[in-house]
């Protein structure tokens, strides 16, 4: 990319970051009294911000475990090189969408690709020689992402994870579904561990091998198989009001879908990266894994939102659907 090229996607993005809108006051929106949905008070607002770093922080010290709100361009040359074992990124989709006062607008799949590498390759340099990366996306920017992703790294996967919830469309299929790319720096040496992530799934039709359970076990609680987890994950339950974790962030992935990432490719006591931190969903699920974390975001308000979520993790270290070390399936109580 050439420096003109280069310098307009740098101002457009800060052009981007810039419109969002903070709004600190009590929570006005009245909820019922089963909405379990995060709110901030007025009150906790002074406390809060003291867990929060700016990018003047960060220029002075890097440290374990920060939420730092600020332009990710102006954190990535502050951030060590070869450092974090585990990438993950949730950026904007190639979509017009409103992020409480930040409207990302949809563009061509060449400038899209542009807009990515404009801070995709410092990403990478972030990574360990044998870590992992997964970035998220959707069918119309997931090609543009394999694309600049290849441009450094080596794909291993790519997910695709079942969106329970979204709109329907009349001239249209409904969009219910999201990948993520599983990609690494050496595709000789990365960490995975597949035994974290297996999955205990109901037995329909239980076979048996001289009348005793073939690949599955009887409980008090029914017939289970312990499976290994494949490409396709339909166990996904997306945020919503009743769930403690759930926010007012629009695109708001789940605790569960990211703690399959996290206890895959990272071990306790490893460092992840998240450029795009949202509403805090990696650091919080780092901190009830035991890992350290690092996740930059423009909006003030998300940034608080995390940080109330890290504090609640304190206490709280359970993920739903992520139970006794195993993955249940969908709406299975645990």
């Amino acid at each position: 990319m050439d420096y003109y090229m280069s310098a307009y996607f740098h101002t457009s993005l800060k052009q981007i970051h810039n419109t969002y809108l903070t709004s600190m006051g009590e929570d006005k929106k009245k909820r019922a009294g089963r909405n379990r949905t995060l709110s901030i008070t007025q009150a906790e607002t002074e406390g809060l911000e003291s867990l929060i770093y700016s990018c003047d922080d960060l220029r002075k010290s890097f440290q374990d475990d920060m939420i730092i709100n600020g332009d990710l361009f102006d954190c990535l040359d502050n951030i060590p090189n070869d450092f974090f074992s585990l990438i993950i990124i949730d950026p904007p989709y190639n979509l017009d969408k409103n992020f409480h006062g930040l409207k990302f607008s949809s563009m061509k799949s060449d400038v899209f690709e542009d807009y990515l590498r404009s801070w995709f390759y410092k990403v990478c340099d972030k990574l360990k020689p044998n870590g992992s990366l997964y970035m998220c996306g959707d069918w119309k920017c997931s090609s543009s992402m394999q694309r600049v992703i290849e441009e450094k790294l080596t794909i291993i996967n790519r997910i695709t994870w079942q969106r329970e919830k979204g709109r329907g469309a009349k001239t249209n299929w409904k969009n219910g579904m999201e990948d993520i790319w599983f990609a690494v720096k050496n595709k000789n040496d990365y960490y995975f561990d597949v035994e974290s992530v297996k999955m205990k799934r109901k037995v329909i039709a239980p076979y048996r091998t001289e009348g005793k359970p073939k690949d599955w076990c009887e409980t008090e609680d029914g017939n289970f198989r312990i499976t290994y987890p494949s490409n396709f994950w339909d166990d996904i339950s997306i945020p919503f009001w009743s769930m403690p974790e759930n926010t007012d962030h629009p695109t708001q992935k789940p605790e569960k879908l990211y703690a399959k990432l996290i206890l895959a490719s990272s071990k306790e006591g490893d460092y992840i990266l998240d450029p795009f931190l949202g509403s805090g969903t990696s650091a919080v699920v780092a901190r009830k894994l035991n890992r350290h974390f690092c996740g930059i975001e423009i909006n003030k308000e998300y940034c608080l939102w995390g940080a109330k979520r890290l504090i609640n993790a304190e206490s709280d270290k359970k993920i739903q659907g992520y139970a006794d070390g195993i993955f249940w399936e969908r709406n299975s109580g645990k």
